[in-house]
């Protein structure tokens, strides 16, 4: 009979808190695990990722979003068009419909991190805020990925 309690308090604690997720929520829109890359030695600019559900019943936007660690962040887009790769900032946010999602991953949106105040370590957690039209701000932690990291660990899409 204890083994058995065990097993099973084991198995509701494995469900209960998969390792390394972490998620935000404001006002009916969800914030599914913001994450960055590390970055080399010199480098001053850097990038933040982060999936935003909006499971509510009105639209909202992504208006911007801010972190200690970088003097400024931008939301941009990256786009490749003809074998050209272009990145822009996208003016206006990002439009978050309702029952939609807004991925910003590497190769599309993302946040800019610029002017980077030291380099970003594998490992660490920065801390930041994005700021919605409607929800408002909503203070995150991005946990920080190896350089090359084309999703954040534990998480496959």
């Amino acid at each position: 009979m204890k083994m058995r309690m065990l097993a099973l308090a084991l198995a509701i604690a494995a469900c209960a808190a998969p390792a390394g997720a972490h998620d935000y929520k404001a006002q009916g829109l969800l914030i599914d695990h913001p994450w960055a890359r590390a970055t080399p030695q010199g480098t001053t600019v850097g990038a933040g990722y982060l999936t935003v559900r909006n499971r509510g019943k009105t639209a909202d936007r992504l208006l911007s979003a801010a972190t200690p660690v970088a003097g400024k962040v931008e939301i941009h887009q990256m786009t490749v068009k003809d074998g050209v790769m272009t990145m822009r900032p996208v003016e206006g946010g990002i439009p978050i419909a309702p029952g939609k999602s807004v991925e910003l991953k590497p190769g599309g949106y993302h946040l800019m991190l610029m002017d980077l105040k030291a380099p970003l370590k594998a490992g660490e957690n920065v801390p930041g805020s994005v700021v919605f039209e409607k929800a408002g701000k909503v203070d995150v932690e991005f946990v920080v990925e190896p350089i090359g990291a084309k999703e954040p660990s534990g998480h496959s899409r």
